[in-house]
């Protein structure tokens, strides 16, 4: 049992780590994270965590309830501080879909569903920021995604049950944040070039 708490509390802290230089960077108008992507990202990873919480995810859950939380703060900034708010109506659409798992866990009484429809948005949610790091890839900082990739693993182990409702989520967004780092790393190369 300490072993879960030691590796959440540890998950718990990379988040902060994570997410204190990122803020930062948006108060000082050198990162402009897109509203869309953060506002999905913020549901789906709260939601998340209720589900994880559902399926006795315990401790190991709480890094992840924090991160959405967080992730919604960046959110507000983002539309606070004239973030990336070009909104097209599949961003619509992917935030419906994020907020339809509601539903559908309440009439399948099942997390798992949950899960697989949010996890599958929120790497949907990627998309925008996938774009945007594309065009420009030295407004955001690949340190912050890594921290992350490392987070989402060190969350997974730190559950106290492992089911595809528990580790789906955190194990797919650390290979999604791995998948941006390196379309940043590659991009930024290209330009200097």
């Amino acid at each position: 049992m300490m072993y879960h708490e030691l590796l959440s509390g540890i998950a718990i802290i990379l988040t902060l780590v994570g997410f204190f230089p990122y803020i930062r960077s948006i108060l000082k108008g050198e990162t402009k994270p897109h509203l869309f992507s953060w506002l999905i990202w913020g549901t789906t990873t709260f939601v998340v965590f209720l589900a994880q919480l559902t399926d006795k995810g315990g401790v190991g859950a709480w890094p992840i309830g924090l991160s959405g939380i967080i992730t919604l703060y960046v959110t507000w900034l983002a539309w606070r501080h004239k973030g990336d708010t070009s909104i097209r109506s599949s961003d619509w659409l992917f935030l419906f879909f994020a907020l339809s798992s509601l539903p559908l866990w309440y009439l399948t009484s099942d997390p798992l569903w949950a899960v697989v429809i949010l996890t599958l948005v929120d790497l949907a949610g990627f998309g925008p920021t996938l774009s945007k790091a594309y065009r420009s890839p030295f407004e955001e900082h690949t340190g912050f995604y890594g921290i992350f990739a490392v987070r989402n693993v060190v969350a997974a182990i730190a559950l106290e049950n492992y089911s595809l409702t528990t580790l789906l989520f955190p194990l797919a967004i650390a290979a999604a944040c791995l998948a941006l780092i390196l379309l940043i790393l590659f991009r930024r190369l290209h330009l200097r070039a």
